[in-house]
């Protein structure tokens, strides 16, 4: 394996897109260190609760018609793969360091990814030390001034999936999700830092013959997709995803009320080329506050990435919640960002806890460590434009 491919099967992105990914792959980082410390007391009166617009198309500052543009990366794992929830207690010194990173990269909101397996110690018990340490992830993200786009049930390392919940029914399976996101919502209901809730990461439906496994294929050792139901059980599949969504979000809401929830999924009207989105159908997902889309843009076609957004205008905000120069160059992804502003109320990237000096500097890095480098300063240049549009929180402050 080519040292190209190695940081491709590193790389957090959705499973189909990536089988036929042939462009530069890298790792996503930040760009500035020792960002200005405030605290928490100043940084919760910034962090305004954020809310859909009355007309439900944008986000707004809960109570206001001021607009918010969410302008964020995916912070999931580190330069080793480790995901978050597994050196978070260990390495917590790194944790507030990339977050300071990514607030002087000029992002307003941190997607993190929380695996089942690390938050519930048996079917009907959550762990409570990982909660009390994702409450400390809060107050970091209030003291920083960052919102959290916090994605729930995953299961991307299989090591860390308990050997009872594979054995389960697809309903006792979705029993102990459903307290799993309970468990996060009552931990995190009061923080102003909640950006929104992401009930899963990329989830998939049965087909017509019956699965045998829960996840989609491996991806550099993780397992990104994975399935809701091993067989649809004489239910539609909008019937099946109409019915866990009902089953999740209910679970959230009966702790908190009032942050978004969304779900984030494969764009396959992308993919395949034509076609209707199913989760964010208004048949099947009425329940979520707005739609959460991931895309990677290929060189030379984004007229078809951002045709391809328009059927996921379903009256509701749209974030592309994850996108990286994968397959165009850091210039085309900053273009589509552009052209995609009509119809899109926030992007995120990815950050994985390198600098753009360190991997300017490192002659580890490569081609691939400089077409990195060279999109976090597109990424934080472009932040300033975003700011202009409300994707800032607070004036920020001017520089000597």
């Amino acid at each position: 394996m080519n040292p190209l491919h190695r940081l491709f099967a590193s790389l957090r992105l959705p499973l189909l897109l990536c089988l036929s990914v042939t462009g530069v792959v890298a790792r996503m980082a930040t760009g500035q260190e020792n960002a200005p410390h405030e605290s928490a007391e100043a940084s919760e009166q910034r962090l305004r609760p954020i809310a859909v617009s009355s007309d439900g198309k944008h986000f707004v500052y809960d109570g206001t018609e001021e607009p918010f543009v969410v302008w964020g990366v995916n912070y999931d794992h580190d330069r080793d793969g480790q995901l978050l929830d597994e050196y978070w207690m260990e390495h917590w010194d790194t944790v507030e360091q990339d977050f300071r990173e990514i607030k002087a990269l000029g992002a307003n909101c941190v997607r993190i990814h929380l695996q089942l397996g690390k938050f519930m110690d048996q079917p009907d018990r959550p762990n409570d030390r990982a909660l009390q340490q994702l409450a400390k992830l809060l107050h970091l993200a209030e003291d920083v001034g960052l919102y959290l786009d916090i994605t729930g049930l995953a299961c991307y390392h299989k090591k860390n999936i308990p050997p009872w919940y594979d054995s389960l029914s697809a309903q006792d399976r979705w029993n102990v999700q459903a307290l799993f996101c309970e468990s996060i919502a009552k931990t995190c209901h009061e923080s102003p830092a909640v950006f929104c809730y992401d009930l899963m990461n990329e989830p998939i439906l049965p087909g017509k013959e019956p699965a045998t496994e829960w996840l989609g294929g491996e991806l550099g050792g993780k397992f990104f997709v994975q399935r809701l139901s091993l067989d649809l059980d004489g239910r539609t599949r909008q019937e099946l995803a109409g019915q866990w969504i009902r089953q999740m979000t209910g679970a959230i809401k009966r702790h908190d009320d009032h942050h978004l929830v969304t779900v984030g999924v494969i764009p396959w009207v992308f993919v395949f080329g034509g076609g209707k989105p199913l989760l964010h159908s208004p048949e099947v997902g009425d329940e979520l506050d707005f739609v959460a889309v991931h895309f990677y843009p290929e060189s030379g076609k984004l007229d078809r990435a951002v045709e391809s957004l328009l059927a996921y205008e379903v009256g509701k905000p749209i974030v592309v919640e994850e996108m990286f120069p994968m397959k165009c160059s850091p210039d085309e992804l900053i273009e589509f960002v552009r052209r995609s502003s009509k119809h899109v109320d926030g992007w995120i990237s990815f950050y994985w806890g390198a600098t753009a000096d360190e991997l300017t500097e490192s002659p580890q890095s490569g081609l691939a460590g400089a077409i990195t480098a060279k999109w976090l300063k597109e990424f934080e240049n472009e932040s300033q434009r975003i700011r202009g549009a409300g994707g800032s929180t607070i004036d920020e402050p001017e520089s000597n």
